[in-house]
């Protein structure tokens, strides 16, 4: 991309985020090959977990009937979605050497 093309409301943010970051010291490492292939591994894996939580959660939600059993069920569901997400966001916290 040219320097004289338009810039995108995200490639000016990114832009603004990454003077910030320069001006207050911090310095992101590159992420390494083996640490890239780690961390879509790591997407990979909770995609598919979420997948097979949708899958079952769908299977369950067709066969009830009543409404609070339903609720029950979809708090569960969404119980786990955050689960599955704040565990994958934590292994590439981990993979690309944060705390």
């Amino acid at each position: 991309m040219s320097d004289d093309a338009p810039k995108s409301a995200l490639e000016l943010a990114m832009e603004r985020l990454r003077k910030k970051d320069q001006e207050a010291g911090v310095a992101a490492p590159p992420v390494s090959d083996a640490q890239r292939a780690a961390i879509a591994e790591a997407r990979s894996v909770s995609e598919a977990k979420l997948a097979e939580r949708e899958i079952l959660f769908k299977s369950k939600m067709a066969a009830i009937r009543e409404p609070e059993a339903r609720e029950v069920l979809e708090q569960e569901y969404r119980r786990d979605r955050e689960r599955i997400t704040s565990d994958r966001d934590r292994k590439i916290e981990e993979i690309r050497g944060g705390r």
